[in-house]
């Protein structure tokens, strides 16, 4: 008897449909004016002129126009509306459609990711979200390059992340050197070097750190953060091709 309630309980719950089936779902009813893509527009505009913590319910009802409580009605809160930023803006990435091999469509997306980035500072400030339709197509363009050199499943899946933490790690430090520099009111590296000479003079002074010394005085890229990223960007998958041989 206990074992029958028991099913009968199991039976009667009801699973709540994903954000994304949510998303898909066609509308039995005509849209109401407050919707998932309106909402995922609104939280993008006000984190890109505001940043990520300005992204609140009450902000987001008041630049929609609707009353506070209007959204929970489409997300559950800042989990559901992070991930419909992140997805929002990710629709950007796509590789070539004549991207050959392996390389070329990994650096595609990372050269358009470090784009993406800058854009929307935001994105690195927030937990990393993957599970969302426009990231996991991201996802499996890569992993399927990868997988059509004969990797097997860890090895692949090793790769990707490799490069994605490298394009993540390095292009969010240079957000954060940019926004450290817009706090100061610097102007770019010349003057960002000249508000710091005074502790850089004493420390070069020490004759402890002869190497940085040599990269101060001879190195002639110090503020093409382009180079720099391509540059290491191209040492991660020199280091993958001679690892894995393909």
């Amino acid at each position: 008897m206990a074992a029958r309630k028991q099913d009968e309980s199991d039976e009667s719950k009801v699973v709540e449909p994903s954000l994304w089936e949510r998303m898909e779902r066609p509308a039995s009813v005509p849209r109401a004016s407050l919707s998932l893509e309106r909402i995922a527009a609104a939280a993008v505009e006000i984190a890109d002129e505001e940043g990520a913590a300005a992204v609140t319910m009450r902000r987001l009802a008041t630049k929609l126009g609707v009353a506070p409580m209007a959204a929970y009605r489409h997300v559950a809160g800042k989990d559901d509306l992070w991930a419909l930023m992140v997805d929002r803006v990710s629709r950007q990435l796509a590789a070539p459609d004549d991207a050959a091999g392996w390389r070329e469509v990994l650096r595609s997306f990372a050269l358009q990711t470090r784009e993406l980035m800058l854009a929307h500072p935001w994105m690195g400030s927030i937990p990393l979200i993957s599970l969302t339709p426009s990231r996991m197509t991201v996802a499996e363009r890569q992993l399927a390059a990868l997988a059509a050199c004969g990797l097997d499943a860890d090895s692949m899946m090793a790769a990707f992340r490799a490069v994605n933490s490298y394009v993540n790690g390095s292009t969010q430090a240079e957000i954060v050197l940019r926004e450290y520099q817009e706090r100061h009111g610097w102007a770019g590296g010349d003057e960002t070097r000249r508000a710091l000479a005074p502790q850089m003079n004493y420390l070069m002074s020490t004759g402890r750190y002869p190497t940085y010394e040599y990269y101060g005085a001879e190195a002639a890229r110090k503020d093409d953060h382009t180079w720099a990223f391509e540059f290491g960007l191209d040492c991660v998958l020199d280091g993958i091709a001679e690892r894995l041989s393909i």
